[in-house]
């Protein structure tokens, strides 16, 4: 799946909610919802909630690569997507994951760790991708913030 908006061709569904989590030395720091709200030539807008507020990002897509960099008042986020579809499910799962670091005027400035956001599309509503991987599971991370991302969603009653 292609998602066109200005120049820019995206392999991830956009606008989007992915579920979050991020931790540091291995240790769960947060968990929380991260939407993409467009993507237009290469640069990201969006927001990060974490604590139900959401917080403002932008940064930038590299299509080619599948790297995703964006900034946070807090944090500056940097990841690979990975596709995978699950042919028994019928479930193409999106996978982000990579490094953060906190920065001024975060009580964790300098620190940095990992994160993981996923968000997931019922593999019957477009072709399957040249770049997924089929038949592969996903990583734990994608299980827990998947479900993470739908329990709040279910928990509002509403998609956010």
């Amino acid at each position: 799946m292609v998602t066109s908006q200005g120049t820019a061709s995206v392999s991830f569904p956009f606008p989007s909610v992915w579920g979050i989590h991020s931790s540091i030395a291995g240790r769960t720091i947060i968990w929380g919802t991260l939407s993409i709200h467009s993507i237009i030539d290469n640069r990201v807008v969006g927001t990060v909630n974490f604590r139900g507020r959401p917080i403002p990002i932008n940064g930038f897509w590299n299509e080619n690569t599948k790297q995703i960099a964006f900034d946070s008042p807090y944090a500056t986020f940097s990841g690979t997507l990975s596709i995978i579809d699950d042919q028994q499910s019928r479930i193409r799962h999106f996978i982000l994951q990579g490094r953060f670091l906190m920065k001024p005027p975060s009580l964790q400035a300098g620190e940095s760790g990992s994160w993981i956001a996923t968000t997931d599309i019922a593999l019957n509503q477009f072709p399957v991708s040249p770049n997924a991987y089929t038949g592969q599971l996903p990583p734990v991370g994608a299980f827990l913030t998947s479900n993470f991302l739908h329990q709040h969603q279910n928990f509002w009653g509403r998609t956010i």
